[in-house]
């Protein structure tokens, strides 16, 4: 491990052993039988197919997603290179709109979980770039992060083509109203969250992220490394890394918008003992004050539930999610 690139809660964590938090013994080990996660073909999308799995998954695979195998390849090595830099310089050089966290998911300020205990740190760094303001970063940036946001520029617009895509179905297969729809996925709010989680020597004892669902509506994510593991019918499935191919899982807004008839998918990150593991994840959500009614929970916006997600961790130390937001007759149901 290079130290003097990772924070250095890290270095201190190291030699430590970490409790891993199990989210219910009744559920059943890993499976690790051939690869059973669903593909979807975006060049000839099958609405049944697309339908099944987001009843029965809330996640599956992209092929055909028409993103250059070249610039899958260029990210992943220009992330390398940015998370090659030294801490200290990378904490200077990821300034607003753009941001860099450590040790959390981006929700929550780096560092935080260390007031909770050591087990409960993620052993994770991240920088999160806001699509809509890349233009914000100037020439006066370093070249490897000018070059990286050319990059990123690029990658945004096939993912926004891919969630767009996917999501006008979902709306098909579901009868959303059209109109509704739109404002239901905003393409302004499209993210790009790009994770470290560096190689652990105590990779069966630490989380990259522990348990947790996306807030968003639609999230893909590209890795060339495994680590990926979903929760399904209580037990757990590890999701293959397959090159070229993308995951797409669904999030909280997602469900809410489909009444429950689709799921926001459980998720964890494992560690691995040998190599980094450098994931590059799109996060899309609705528009700001776009009102989500569902007969499951209250109206809400996506800044409520925001709040509402701030209000959880600050009470409870995670995140609550739509339950807060639930229906007592839906929930009585």
């Amino acid at each position: 491990m290079n130290l003097e690139s990772y924070p250095p809660l890290f270095g201190e964590l190291s030699n430590q052993t970490q409790k891993v938090d199990t989210v219910d013994s009744t559920i059943k080990p890993i499976c690790q039988d051939s690869d059973p996660i669903p593909v979807i073909d975006v060049q000839s999308l099958n609405l049944d197919q697309l339908e099944e799995a987001c009843k029965d998954w809330g996640l599956f695979r992209l092929v055909n997603h028409g993103v250059p195998p070249s610039l899958l390849s260029q990210l992943q090595d220009h992330a390398k290179k940015l998370y090659s830099l030294s801490f200290e310089y990378k904490q200077t050089i990821f300034t607003s709109p753009t941001s860099y966290f450590w040790g959390t998911p981006a929700l929550t300020p780096s560092g935080a979980p260390l007031s909770r205990g050591p087990q409960k740190v993620n052993w994770v760094e991240g920088f999160n770039i806001p699509l809509a303001p890349l233009f914000q970063l100037q020439a006066q940036d370093p070249p490897i992060l000018a070059s990286f946001r050319l990059l990123l520029e690029e990658y945004g617009k096939h993912l926004t083509r891919l969630a767009t895509t996917i999501f006008k179905a979902m709306a098909m297969n579901l009868n959303l109203d059209q109109e509704q729809s739109k404002s239901n996925l905003s393409e302004s709010t499209g993210s790009i969250r790009v994770y470290r989680y560096p190689r652990c020597s105590i990779a069966d004892t630490a989380w990259g992220i522990d348990v947790h669902t996306d807030s968003s509506v639609l999230s893909i994510l590209y890795s060339e490394v495994g680590g990926i593991e979903i929760l399904k019918d209580d037990e757990w499935f590890q999701v293959k890394p397959i090159s070229n191919t993308l995951i797409l899982n669904l999030g909280d807004m997602m469900q809410a918008i489909s009444n429950d008839k689709y799921k926001s998918v459980q998720h964890r990150v494992k560690l691995n003992k040998h190599k980094d593991r450098i994931s590059i994840c799109y996060f899309v959500f609705p528009d700001e004050l776009s009102v989500i009614r569902s007969s499951k929970y209250k109206p809400f916006t996506y800044s409520d539930f925001q709040a509402q997600v701030q209000q959880d961790i600050k009470t409870h130390g995670f995140k609550v999610g739509l339950e807060s937001f639930k229906l007592i007759e839906a929930s009585e149901a």
